[in-house]
């Protein structure tokens, strides 16, 4: 009797950490923007520089895994987009925009659960 109580609280103790845990790690410092849409948005700006012949591909030249979460957080903070180029389109999105292309690029940098294969 003693033996399955003990193993049905351990069990249960288990469970409840393991729930915790993948609530904390959720809800743990990341944006709070749609990485679907920041996707989107991303590719869209690349386009519109290559079209306006800011850039010379329309093939983004920037990949999320090419930074750790910390880094695309120093960047986004700062809103230093130099290294994506084509200053004068990212100075045109709204606050909403950025994070949501902020969300695409942590959600998927290279330290992330699942980095960014290719580009």
């Amino acid at each position: 009797m003693f033996k399955k109580s003990f193993i049905t609280l351990i069990v249960l103790m288990f469970t409840l950490v393991s729930i915790s845990m993948a609530f904390a790690s959720s809800t743990e410092g990341g944006p709070d923007g749609n990485k679907r849409k920041g996707k989107y948005t991303y590719r869209k700006v690349c386009k519109a520089c290559a079209a306006a012949g800011d850039t010379e591909s329309a093939t983004p030249k920037v990949s999320p895994a090419d930074h750790t979460m910390a880094e695309w957080k120093a960047i986004f903070e700062a809103k230093n987009f130099k290294e994506f180029g084509c200053e004068a389109h990212w100075a045109n999105l709204s606050d909403k925009a950025i994070n949501d292309i902020y969300s695409y690029f942590y959600s998927f940098a290279a330290d992330s659960p699942t980095p960014a294969k290719c580009q």
